[in-house]
């Protein structure tokens, strides 16, 4: 497969199974696609495997096989030929490589149907899932270390905002999302979260990039914020012209 065609098959890849994020890449320049269509398509398909089969060795052996294709590209071996590992190799350092192995770990919650323990189990998951997944890419575009604590507590808000839209799918496939998901719990986490997206005014070029993937996130916070039983009818998304016109102007703002 030519690099033009696994490039596109990761950008389908991602338009099927990450919409928002598709729609924020293609909203960036095409280098930056070059190194973000792969990286989300790998997260689409690590984040599905659990989802595809309901026998759980089956579910595990498929995360494997994404820890595996990672540690090829970490130890510099010949990888694995894949419509997303391939392009993956090349958007990638060896460390960068390294680092998401966390991501595809928390993903084994995605296996069972146990609740989080608690806010801080709940906490972990969603900045090894996200939070990982977003820093890697804005590393891998050129972001600073120096950047990662702002970062990583504008990426948690986006993170939860993500996680209050999904609540009512997985409650319907028998997952229990939330330790506590009472009303004045959730309005309470949601305006926590929202405070995280202030972090964002001291991140660099390349990581304001990459967050505009969580353009929706303000919106999503502050409705659940101020009405948290949307979350439960499923009624937090804004309607469809004003998603657009949030995405534009969060590019032309740089800031979500």
């Amino acid at each position: 497969m030519s690099a033009a065609a696994e490039f596109n098959a990761c950008a389908a890849l991602v338009e099927r199974g990450d919409p928002d994020r598709f729609a924020a890449t293609m909203a960036s320049p095409l280098p930056a696609r070059e190194v973000l269509f792969p990286l989300y398509a790998f997260n689409v398909e690590v984040s599905r495997a659990p989802w595809v089969t309901q026998e759980p060795i089956i579910a595990e052996m498929r995360l494997q096989w994404w820890r595996d294709a990672l540690a090829e590209i970490a130890g510099g071996e010949p990888v694995r030929a894949h419509e997303v590992v391939t392009p993956l190799s090349r958007a990638l350092t060896a460390p960068q490589a390294q680092a998401l192995d966390p991501l595809i770990e928390a993903r084994r919650w995605d296996i069972g149907s146990e609740a989080f323990e608690d806010e801080a189990a709940l906490w972990r998951y969603l900045d090894a899932t996200t939070g990982t997944l977003l820093w890697i890419a804005a590393l891998a575009l050129g972001s600073s270390f120096d950047h990662e604590a702002a970062f990583r507590r504008t990426a948690r808000a986006v993170a939860f905002a993500n996680w209050l839209l999904a609540l009512p799918e997985l409650e319907a496939r028998g997952k229990r999302p939330m330790h506590d998901g009472r009303p004045e719990t959730l309005a309470r986490l949601a305006k926590e979260a929202l405070g995280g997206l202030s972090a964002q005014r001291h991140l660099d070029a390349p990581a304001r990039l990459v967050l505009l993937s969580g353009w929706r996130a303000r919106g999503i916070l502050r409705r659940a914020g101020r009405t948290p039983a949307l979350v439960a009818r499923g009624a937090l998304a804004e309607p469809p012209v004003l998603r657009s016109l949030t995405l534009i102007g969060a590019r032309l703002l740089r800031r979500i």
